[in-house]
């Protein structure tokens, strides 16, 4: 554990609201909920927005900043060496799986047994390591497959169960968003038509049913970001990496049924706090649901946040060492610096890198 003064999270707050959509479904195709407070929430999954935060992540970073999850790591290495030696694709794949499993990584039929974490630049120097020496050491072969992770690796962290070695303890945390009031699923019944059905013969060439939800969601997910700047052994890069995380974050939708009802709704209001002593989920603000009523459920839910954070605050944490604040109305005024949202980001990041540079001296 880093000593307090050399420890700074970035936690980050959002109210969204979600018309009739169905972004996240469990194993029968119904939108996922939870009980909390006794009472049925709408509920998003983390691993889903993780995954549409790192499908952003590909319009905000160079791609040898990025890595893939997959199997076919034995095939993403063997494409660099055939780049760089020319080799034939069978004797490439063949190289590329001995370094691999001279690293400690077990395949068979030429994959990984488990997904597999690798950034590119990653598989490029094991492309290199291959080419230079068929059989190196162990441990060597490990520090290479362990040096520059990319951005998702550093955020997300890597669990390897062959060998702990290669493991990379994750710098960020996302919350499974819930709404904040209580939620009931609908069901849309559709028919589908034929287009070269007769015009006197009636009947749908399909029928079915789409079970949907809508909610306001309050969605959190936290950066440590000493251990980000670890991961990445970089200030700049940690910071922008903050910067792009939370961008992502706010801005990103899972895909789920994206087609069939178009919910691509923007935030209400944003909150960033950069915190010395730990991270602070404030969903507690809605244990008890938020009541129907003229107005909708975004600005109530905006005010008890509001009312929430400053009991937390005056009750068991300090405040912030920095908040900034994006909303469409006044309801988180007095909680920090309101601003548009790419003023947020920039003051983010800003915040991140001079913090980081203090820890230094």
């Amino acid at each position: 554990m880093s000593n307090l003064k050399n420890r700074v999270f970035a936690d980050i707050h959002v109210i969204q609201s979600l018309p009739p959509s169905c972004v996240n479904r469990d194993d029968t195709g119904s939108p996922k909920t939870a009980i909390y407070g006794g009472i049925r929430r709408a509920r998003v999954s983390s691993q889903s927005w993780k995954h549409a935060v790192r499908e952003m992540f590909k319009d905000a970073f160079d791609e040898s900043e990025l890595s893939e999850r997959t199997k076919k790591i034995v095939e993403k290495v063997a494409d660099q060496i055939s780049v760089l030696s020319g080799i034939s694709k069978e004797e490439a794949i063949k190289s590329a799986e001995k370094i691999i499993n001279q690293a400690g990584v077990s395949t068979k039929d030429s994959e990984a047994k488990a997904l597999f974490f690798m950034s590119n630049k990653q598989a490029e120097n094991m492309a290199h390591m291959a080419l230079k020496n068929p059989l190196p050491v162990k441990k060597e072969v490990q520090e290479v497959l362990n040096a520059q992770a990319g951005v998702e690796i550093a955020l997300f962290g890597r669990m390897v169960a062959d060998d702990p070695a290669l493991n990379t303890d994750a710098s960020a945390q996302v919350a499974h968003a819930i709404s904040t009031h209580r939620v009931e699923n609908e069901y849309d019944y559709y028919t589908a038509m034929d287009d070269r059905t007769p015009i006197d013969q009636s009947g749908a060439g399909m029928i079915g049913t789409v079970e949907f939800n809508s909610s306001t969601l309050y969605r959190y997910a936290t950066v440590a970001v000493h251990d980000l700047k670890k991961n990445l052994d970089d200030i700049g890069a940690a910071s922008r990496a903050v910067k792009e995380f939370v961008n992502a974050f706010v801005c990103s939708m899972p895909t789920g049924k994206q087609n069939a009802f178009a919910n691509g709704t923007p935030p209400y209001a944003v909150m960033v706090a950069l915190r010395r002593d730990q991270p602070v989920n404030l969903v507690g603000a809605f244990e008890t649901p938020v009541k129907e009523g003229q107005g909708g459920y975004l600005k109530k839910t905006a005010e008890t946040l509001k009312q929430y954070t400053q009991t937390v605050y005056d009750t068991f944490y300090a405040k912030p060492e920095h908040v900034f604040i994006t909303a469409m109305d006044n309801s988180l005024d007095g909680l920090g610096e309101v601003s548009d949202f790419s003023e947020l980001l920039k003051k983010t990041e800003q915040a991140v890198h001079s913090i980081l540079q203090k820890d230094e001296v």
